[in-house]
């Protein structure tokens, strides 16, 4: 239902498809994400739901079951946990239905599965729910896969030359995100922006339409602002255009958000800010990424709205500060010789490294820290939601 859902996705795709070569597989998707699925290799077909629009209502719902059950499914298969995926697949008519489900629609399921990404990645409770399931055997994991649908390769390397030159060192930021605890301090992006703007690097903002004005409100804080380097994609581009434009890019620096995946199925290095969301759930997966954690016992509290007030609203990125980016941007830079994510070899290991706190100072942790377990200390008005 969502970008980085589909996104998360993918892996599970190619392993259905490896333990069922013959089958012919069909994937729902919200509607205004067709570009980043319907080029997918390991299905057959792509059905589109309206979610904001003509399908929008308890009604839309049950004519779009009624849809579903005229192809009389021999397997449904539900990884997404709200309502509308759990009425989808309740109401689908499949002989066999499997997966998360809310209560009331369980009774409809076969087999439902945990929700344990607080614990594992949510690709690995994807391949755990159907492991339970019975439905797969042997992984297939070539880790996040992309296509891009015809013409949007063309469009980004049109794009690249009319904005950058032969040999330009771009990278790419994303500042907003779903919710407002998993966006980094707007004057933070500002600052290593400016940083790496006067070291004579191109800076290219990423986003879609919802994160204008949280690029505006970023940009109203540089100083390099009118920095010709500086270059502006946010709203202005399909995700399969920016998915071609990420892939030549040097190094993304972003939230924890749907681009952010996309940028890992592009290959490139992606450093990632974690305020709300937990890393072991959700980290880019892809072991040449850095994720930094928040250093507050309220992480991960996975609430929307910060419900802290003054100086501790939102401190767990506040406590992140840009001096801290840098310093291992600049160290991933230097790992990966400054080469565009195209010429990069792709990943055979999936786990992201972690920066945290510790002892009062920010360490990089060995392998192995993303799937370590913190339990958050919710302030008591979180408590109640």
């Amino acid at each position: 239902m969502h970008l980085g859902d589909l996104m998360l996705m993918t892996p599970v795709l190619r392993t259905i498809r490896h333990n069922y070569p013959a089958a012919h597989i069909t994937l729902l998707a919200d509607l205004k994400l067709a570009d980043i699925v319907q080029e997918n290799r390991h299905i057959n077909d792509c059905l589109f739901i309206d979610k904001k629009g003509r399908d929008d209502s308890f009604l839309g719902i049950l004519h779009f079951a009624r849809r579903l059950r005229k192809n009389k499914y021999d397997l449904v298969i539900n990884l997404h946990r709200n309502e509308r995926a759990s009425a989808l697949a309740a109401l689908s008519g499949g002989k066999r239905i499997v997966g998360y489900a809310k209560p009331g629609f369980s009774l409809m399921f076969d087999h439902v599965s945990p929700d344990q990404n607080l614990i594992m990645h949510e690709i690995h409770s994807h391949y755990a729910a159907l492991r339970a399931a019975g439905i797969i055997g042997e992984l297939d994991d070539a880790g996040l896969q992309m296509w891009l649908p015809p013409g949007a390769e063309e469009t980004a390397e049109r794009l690249w030359e009319q904005h950058f030159s032969p040999g330009d060192k771009v990278i790419a930021l994303n500042i907003g995100a779903s919710w407002m605890t998993k966006r980094w301090i707007a004057d933070y992006f500002a600052v290593v922006a400016d940083t790496y703007l006067v070291r004579g690097y191109h800076v290219a903002v990423m986003g879609g339409p919802m994160d204008v004005e949280i690029v505006d409100a970023c940009r109203v804080q540089m100083r390099e602002r009118e920095n010709p380097r500086l270059h502006i994609f946010t709203g202005k581009v399909s995700l399969g255009v920016l998915a071609g434009l990420l892939r030549r890019c040097i190094l993304f620096i972003t939230t924890d958000s749907g681009p952010m995946h996309v940028g890992v199925a592009m290959n490139v290095p992606v450093l990632c800010m974690f305020g709300a969301s937990p890393i072991p759930g959700f980290y880019p997966y892809d072991a040449k990424s850095i994720s930094v954690r928040a250093p507050v016992p309220c992480h991960p509290c996975r609430i929307h709205e910060c419900p802290l007030s003054r100086e501790e609203h939102m401190k767990c990125m506040k406590q992140m500060p840009p001096e801290l980016i840098l310093k291992y941007a600049d160290q991933m830079l230097a790992e990966n010789g400054e080469k565009p994510a195209c010429e990069l070899p792709r990943p055979s290991d999936f786990e992201t490294r972690v920066v945290e706190q510790v002892d009062g100072g920010f360490i990089l942790s060995p392998k192995g820290a993303a799937g370590r377990v913190v339990r958050p200390v919710l302030p008591k008005t979180a408590r109640k939601q």
